[in-house]
């Protein structure tokens, strides 16, 4: 540990609690010194799992502490453009939780603000550090299928009654499937692809009783391959999560990073072994020529670890290394979130820009 940089987390619900604090702790150079909570079950929680941080009610609290290097911003959807803005404007290197903004000049101006002001931004796309997506990169970096011409990744729950009293299920700024899973989708077709040629989309609302849109169908088309990217809320029986065909083979792989599943049954990866292991039911399955011999198994996953993440920004913010998660790349998901919005409401097909 070259230096400790310590954090200020914006929220302590499921985002705060379940997704940062656990991996924000589980790095040596951060520590954890407030939190913003104002509910009294989130104020106990993190009381009882945090003792050493001290929790307050207002993010100004945050904001105007001098001692503060990082802030992360686990709030609801609608206020991440302002939370991060406030923020830089304090001085702070910022991360702001999945959407970064509602729209893409929102994620422009915040670009600026902290170009201008000599401060990390970044986004918390955690799910590049999948198990199952650091395989699907692995198993393409080795060319194992050839030349792709085809990815199809989804993220789908079965959830066909609304849940009264969740933001998430209200029609605010920044809510809807494709802001929410669809982030994931998009960020790691970003990662593999770079920026898409065209988008089209296909966005709609299925249950009788939602407000927000709860199906999505995005595909982005690059030069030589397609990506098919879903999100449904209505999928009893799961798919495979990613599909992918190439002029060798393909790749096909079922199951979703066990993290999450973890994190809701109270583990950490600072007291769980085999952190972010899969087990061999979920391993994907290659069928390829490999040297002119051809070859069908199962391919053992990576192992996936958020921490990866927040060990990134850390030795960003120490210059060590490049920032992986760069605020102009969640920038362009925000922007094809638009246009896929706009290409479902037109029913066309549109250039990326």
């Amino acid at each position: 540990m070259d230096k400790e940089i310590n954090v200020g987390l914006l929220g302590f619900g499921m985002a705060g609690s379940m997704f940062h604090a656990p991996f924000i702790a589980n790095v040596a150079g951060l520590r954890l010194q407030k939190i913003k909570a104002n509910r009294a079950e989130s104020i106990a929680l993190a009381n009882a799992r945090y003792p050493a941080a001290e929790v307050v009610a207002h993010e100004q609290d945050i904001f105007n502490d001098a001692a503060i290097d990082l802030v992360v911003v686990a709030t609801t959807s609608p206020t991440h453009y302002h939370m991060a803005k406030a923020a830089l404007q304090a001085g702070k290197h910022v991360l702001v939780d999945k959407p970064f903004t509602v729209t893409s000049a929102e994620a422009d101006e915040l670009i600026a603000l902290a170009r201008e002001k000599g401060k990390l931004l970044t986004v918390y796309q955690n799910r590049r550090w999948d198990s199952d997506f650091k395989t699907v990169r692995k198993v393409l970096s080795q060319q194992l299928l050839g030349e792709l011409v085809e990815y199809e990744a989804h993220f789908d729950r079965f959830r066909n009654e609304v849940k009264p009293g969740t933001w998430k299920e209200e029609d605010l700024p920044g809510t809807g499937i494709l802001y929410d899973l669809g982030t994931h989708l998009i960020d790691q077709a970003l990662c593999l692809f770079g920026e898409p040629l065209e988008v089209q989309g296909d966005v709609r609302a299925l249950r009788k009783e939602t407000q927000v849109a709860d199906y999505a169908e995005v595909t982005l088309r690059f030069q030589g391959v397609k990506a098919i990217l879903k999100a449904s809320m209505l999928v009893r029986e799961q798919g495979p999560h990613f599909i992918l065909h190439g002029t060798k083979g393909s790749f096909i792989k079922y199951g979703m990073d066990m993290q999450e599943e973890h994190l809701k049954q109270g583990k950490s990866p600072a007291d769980t072994p085999d952190w972010g292991t899969e087990p061999e039911s979920l391993w994907g399955t290659l069928n390829t020529d490999v040297q002119g011999l051809h070859v069908k198994g199962k391919v053992e996953s990576k192992s996936g670890d958020y921490t990866g993440l927040y060990e990134n920004v850390y030795r960003a913010i120490l210059g060590q290394e490049e920032l992986q998660v760069k605020p102009e790349q969640a920038r362009n998901t925000i922007r094809i979130i638009e246009l896929a919005l706009q290409s479902s409401k037109e029913k066309r097909s549109i250039k990326f820009s």
